[in-house]
């Protein structure tokens, strides 16, 4: 796995802690992850914005997707500062970690079940 996306050792502590429900723990997380980028798209006010991203930090730091959580950092921070012209373009790069983080973590799932 790459770690410029993901924290190995976040991982591997979830591995030890959740043990047989940590296939469970990352198909929750990228489950959640779907929706939480739609509220992004979908958010109609920098409250509802900064609100998602703030979520959307929280898991994926603790699911150790760091560049996915500075994004979101990023983007909590931005909101706060209007008017919000360039947002769009975070928001995108935000869809762009998040679906090389979701590719990792298929491949981490397919290495776990094999194991």
């Amino acid at each position: 796995m790459s770690n410029i996306h993901i924290d190995h050792e976040v991982l591997n502590g979830l591995q030890e802690v959740m043990e047989d429900d940590y296939l469970t723990l990352l198909d929750t997380f990228l489950d959640d992850s779907d929706k939480r980028l739609g509220q992004l798209r979908k958010a109609t006010s920098p409250e509802e914005l900064g609100y998602a991203a703030h979520s959307f930090k929280g898991s994926s730091s603790n699911m150790g997707a760091k560049a996915l959580a500075e994004l979101c950092r990023q983007l909590e921070e931005r909101v706060k500062q209007p008017p919000l012209n360039d947002i769009e373009d975070l928001i995108n790069q935000i869809d762009r970690e998040y679906e090389a983080v979701r590719q990792l973590y298929a491949v981490e799932r397919r290495r776990v079940s094999i194991g």
